[in-house]
């Protein structure tokens, strides 16, 4: 973070990822800029290599819209995955708290302070969340338990007899309505002190996308930096905008190749060495009891395509590189 010294640090620096999202971002700034209104705060954007018209068309808006000069927008000349490019925001501008938020997401009124306000209430906590919600106001589902060996075997044997059996190691979190404390919670959008990077590191860019998370919430914890979960301050996520895998897997669609290798390294991170194997036999045994579930007439609660084998990538090799999705699937 060196390279921020000949920027002027801010209260609150706000870092967005785009890739490919124009349209979405542009829906998501007028709210983040109108709450930004009297703070010591900017805008990061990080076009992530988009390769299309996403930062003309961005450049644009903010020529036209932003009066106050918040938003600065940094092209990315590679797209390394959602870890890297929040990376490069944070790197970009000194603050002393950082709001990492997807393009597909819209900021309700009040939700900034508020999580601005529970920072300094709570200087125990490290990392702040806000209600994730439908446009409609229905909540989502956005803090967690840790990913394990047995939430693995739960979440492939959809037994609900098991599922109530072990539900302390359920991954999901039902949809708070007061203050608390969850293991991790959504990157969607998310509030970090400056101190909790320092003392921990940047989000792993070994991740390319998706359970770097959970890892960066595991390391902060380590580090004596728990989450608190503040749901009066409430932020639409239009889930799937930024991304369509949590989409495909909800419809049991084959997900990409780097899916499987970040679950692999959160597992060997998380679980050490012999996590991915204990990971994957437990999926297994699950997976089994679903199918017997089957053969007795029950219903098929199927996994998503080939996840049988796919759950095998870099089993063995779990921090090893990613494989950047435009060269490869599963």
């Amino acid at each position: 973070m060196n390279d921020q010294t000949h920027r002027s640090s801010v209260v609150l620096s706000c870092v967005i990822v785009n890739y490919r999202t124009p349209g979405f971002l542009i829906d998501c700034l007028p709210g983040l800029l109108a709450e930004l209104s009297g703070l010591s705060a900017r805008i990061v954007i990080v076009d992530n290599h988009s390769a299309d018209q996403s930062v003309t068309i961005l450049r644009d808006w903010i020529r036209q819209h932003d009066t106050e000069a918040r938003i600065d927008l940094i092209e990315s000349p590679h797209n390394h995955g959602f870890a890297s490019g929040n990376n490069i925001g944070i790197r970009y501008q000194p603050a002393e708290l950082y709001l990492l938020l997807n393009s597909d997401t819209l900021i309700r009124p009040g939700a900034i302070r508020t999580l601005l306000d529970s920072a300094k209430q709570h200087p125990q906590a490290g990392l702040f969340s806000p209600r994730l919600e439908w446009p409609d106001g229905k909540g989502q589902e956005s803090c967690f338990r840790y990913h394990s060996p047995v939430s693995e075997f739960t979440d492939a044997a959809r037994t609900g007899f098991l599922s109530r059996l072990f539900a302390g190691w359920q991954v999901p979190l039902p949809v708070q309505t007061a203050p608390c404390a969850p293991q991790w919670t959504s990157f969607a959008c998310v509030m970090i002190r400056d101190q909790v990077i320092r003392e921990a590191g940047l989000l792993d860019e070994g991740y390319f996308m998706y359970f770097e998370d959970v890892e960066f919430c595991h390391r902060a914890r380590r580090h004596g930096w728990p989450v608190r979960h503040e749901p009066t301050a409430r932020v639409v996520h239009l889930r799937g905008g930024s991304s369509p895998v949590k989409t495909d897997l909800a419809q049991k669609k084959r997900p990409p190749r780097y899916y499987y290798e970040s679950r692999a390294r959160y597992f060997f991170q998380v679980h050490g060495r012999t996590g991915p194997l204990l990971a994957n036999l437990a999926w297994t045994a699950g997976r089994l009891v679903s199918w017997l579930r089957q053969l007795a007439g029950r219903a098929d609660m199927s996994a998503p395509d080939r996840q049988w084998a796919d759950i095998w990538i870099h089993w063995h090799t779990p921090m090893k590189s990613y494989t950047h999705p435009a060269k490869a699937r599963p």
